[in-house]
């Protein structure tokens, strides 16, 4: 088994899109429309084994987790083979990093939020 895709709560299909594949660089692997809703999945490159599942806000609670659904803590990880030439691609493409990158003794890591506020590592492992 492996873990295929994680739901990320967005307020919007289309600036969730332009967001994570535009600003990103993710890649737009499905995008169906089912009526009232819409199966949207992306990932952070063609073959990845993990995408998100893009999910429009649906209910006052649902709007209310937008952006907070690691409660506040870094809860997604973006590995990278070449951290300083992500991290600048990203940079570049206005991506809000919160820190300078930083070595650890398990890589080196800089730590952003997204447009929708959920916190994120880029990380490459040493």
């Amino acid at each position: 088994m492996n873990l295929s895709a994680l739901t990320l709560i967005v307020p919007d299909y289309d600036a969730a899109i332009a967001y994570y594949c535009g600003t990103m660089g993710f890649v737009l692997e499905l995008d169906i429309d089912q009526g009232d809703k819409r199966w949207v999945r992306i990932a952070p490159s063609k073959g990845a084994q993990t995408g998100f599942i893009l999910a429009r806000a649906a209910s006052p609670e649902q709007t209310a987790a937008i952006g907070n659904q690691g409660a506040g803590r870094v809860w997604l990880f973006l590995e990278s083979d070449d951290f300083a030439a992500d991290h600048a691609r990203l940079s570049a493409a206005g991506v809000r990093f919160e820190e300078d990158p930083r070595h650890e003794p398990y890589g080196t890591v800089a730590v952003f939020a997204d447009a929708f506020g959920n916190r994120w590592d880029l990380i490459e492992y040493s």
